[in-house]
């Protein structure tokens, strides 16, 4: 398995964009397969936008500083995903708003993977070359390990505040 920051990222969006995919072809009355493929994608995006808020974004706005106002953009569209995720997870899946809030998550979530995927991971990769890419990717896997699995556990609670007051 390749180290390289950038690869595990992308492994990450594909695999949540897949669960994206099986949501929106649920039927509509299909409230527990809805509920089930949420707290996937909630747990997903939790422990990704950990590693990326804690190593990934952290390091390259400080190696590469023409790129800050990306880097500052996705925190802030980290910190929507984080807020609609922590009400899906508080929210029952027949909730008449539940479908809504996670199209909307959706939109945003395909929105912020599209914009680093294809604007800023390549300026990236041009930067810092494969061995800054894999050392990043090492610490992203190992900040993996301890990274929360659910908005409701105090890092993860933390890191939704730290993006409202700094």
């Amino acid at each position: 398995m390749s180290t390289d920051a950038i690869v595990l990222l992308k492994n990450d969006h594909k695999e949540v964009r897949k669960l994206f995919r099986q949501f929106e072809k649920a039927g509509d009355d299909d409230t527990e397969r809805k509920g089930q493929l949420v707290s996937k994608i909630i747990e997903l995006l939790t422990i990704h936008t950990y590693i990326e808020n804690e190593v990934m974004y952290p390091e390259v706005r400080t190696l590469l500083p023409d790129i800050e106002d990306d880097i500052l953009e996705s925190y802030e569209e980290h910190h929507v995903a984080d807020v609609l995720c922590m009400e899906l997870f508080a929210m029952n899946p027949d909730n008449d708003r539940f479908d809504a809030k996670t199209t909307v998550l959706i939109e945003s979530v395909e929105h912020h993977i599209e914009e680093e995927e294809g604007e800023w991971f390549p300026k990236v990769r041009e930067a810092l070359g494969r061995k800054q890419l894999g050392e990043l990717g090492e610490r992203m896997l190992a900040a993996r390990q301890k990274a929360p699995h659910s908005p409701a556990q105090p890092s993860a609670l933390k890191k939704t505040i730290d993006a409202v007051i700094k």
